[in-house]
């Protein structure tokens, strides 16, 4: 009997020799929302998940055309599983594959964040709920310094960039320089060094794995389909249907709220932070704090560290952090009054969602067919190398930030919390020296913060 690596199988497989069904629509979207459920561990764990599903078992796409446009994704603000994901919806089934599976991705996180952020706000002052949260804040602050450290590692590869990151943290540190203006300063510093010093500002990217799994239904030398090929006409009907969706939802807001309203002054700020979001989400975090804790007040910097934690622990891109952002904000501001709290927070949750993730639909829909003609350029990956290495000390500051509020929770005039500092420390041995997943590491600082409270209390 043969073996399936002699290139058999019994009916009804097919043959690895032999490329993969077409994919129906319909086998496609049962995927993409099975992916919504199960796309725990950040953006390299969901990125993992795609790659072992669809490149090396079903065999949809192949990896040289995966990589290729998860460097796109990459250079792209936004999240960068959710858009490869949207990429390759699109590639495979068009315009609507591309939004349904970039929509799954994103929904059934945000339906569990809508959940979980009424639990909190509901029944947040409960003991044993009060002693969890008292107890993951340390783990969140251990986790932020955590990705500082591996975004470090990975990013910063010589002096230059290191000095980068230097000035990054000093100037939001001491100078409390905006986020933006950061980022465009890095990405500056990126496109000229680009040009004098290639080698320095080179980045490593997702290179080839060297693995053969078999003829793909999308492989390395198939067509670009019709719809994937660049065409200005194309790119202007995108374009005019993307600013068209995101005007028409400010002019309604607008119309209904004024400028001065909380539901436009989110849906015009998480239009900035779209943009920004280059990195990751923690590399956005600390432009959301500055404008929702420390500008806007919608939330207070403990229930940012409490939202983080339950971005941390739900599926999809950690960026829908921001759906905590808005429903607590819409609770908190009283959007629809005191006795529509709940409906106010699921509201703005939904504005928030909205005005985050249409950037990123629109970056895959508008340049995807130009991605499918070219291939990666130097000069285009060098302003996010200076980029990333600035978000490293941006998160650092971030870590730092958070550490103040949890171990002076009431201010350097008032006590200072001896047992959060040593579960902190112990989240952070877990996390450094045995790689201990985040999820557990959350999990049992919340317990030992439930045990804290309830010996304090006895």
């Amino acid at each position: 009997m043969k073996t399936i690596a002699q290139g058999t199988e019994s009916p009804p497989a097919r043959s690895r020799a032999e490329a993969p069904a077409p994919v129906s629509f319909r086998e496609a979207l049962w995927y993409w929302l099975k992916l919504g459920f199960i796309s725990f561990g950040g953006p390299a764990g969901q990125i993992a998940i795609m790659h072992q599903e669809l490149v090396e078992k079903r065999r949809w796409i192949s990896e040289r055309r995966f990589l290729h446009a998860l460097n796109y994704c990459m250079v792209l603000p936004g999240p960068e599983a959710q858009q490869l994901a949207t990429y390759i919806g699109w590639l495979m089934h068009r315009t609507w594959g591309g939004i349904v599976a970039g929509g799954l991705f994103v929904l059934p996180s945000l339906f569990i964040l809508i959940a979980l952020s009424w639990i909190y706000l509901a029944f947040g002052d409960v003991p044993l709920v009060a002693g969890i949260l008292y107890g993951i804040k340390p783990a969140v602050t251990a986790i932020v310094l955590f990705a500082a450290y591996r975004i470090g590692t990975r990013a910063l590869k010589n002096p230059v960039l290191w000095g980068i990151a230097a000035a990054a943290f000093v100037a939001v540190f001491f100078f409390r320089l905006p986020f933006p203006w950061i980022v465009l300063g890095a990405g500056i510093i990126g496109a000229i060094g680009g040009r004098i010093s290639p080698r320095t500002f080179a980045t490593g990217g997702h290179g080839e794995s060297g693995k053969n799994y078999g003829p793909a239904l999308i492989d390395d030398h198939t067509p670009t389909p019709e719809h994937a090929r660049f065409a200005w006409s194309r790119v202007a009907r995108a374009l005019i249907v993307g600013l068209g969706l995101w005007a028409a939802a400010i002019a309604g807001l607008l119309a209904l709220y004024g400028t001065g309203g909380t539901l436009t002054q989110m849906a015009w700020f998480f239009t900035k932070a779209a943009l920004l979001t280059f990195g990751g989400a923690y590399a956005v975090l600390p432009y959301v704090v500055q404008g929702a804790v420390e500008h806007y007040h919608w939330l207070t910097a403990s229930q940012m560290i409490d939202g983080l934690a339950l971005g941390e622990t739900t599926p999809g891109p950690l960026i829908m952090v921001v759906a905590f952002v808005g429903f607590v904000g819409g609770w908190n501001v009283q959007v629809f009054g005191p006795e529509k709290l709940a409906l106010a927070g699921a509201t703005a949750a939904l504005v928030v969602t909205f005005f985050t993730f249409l950037p990123s639909f629109l970056f895959i829909l508008i340049g995807g067919p130009l991605v499918e003609t070219t291939h990666k350029q130097p000069h285009l990956t060098a302003p996010l190398t200076g980029i990333t290495a600035a978000i490293v000390g941006v998160i650092l500051n971030l870590a730092l930030f958070f550490a103040w509020h949890v171990l002076w929770p009431a201010g350097f005039d008032g006590r200072f919390e001896w047992p959060l500092l040593a579960l902190g420390i112990a989240a952070l041995i877990a996390l450094f020296r045995f790689r201990v997943g985040i999820i557990p590491v959350i999990a049992t600082c919340g317990i030992a913060g439930s045990a804290l409270r309830l010996l304090a209390a006895g």
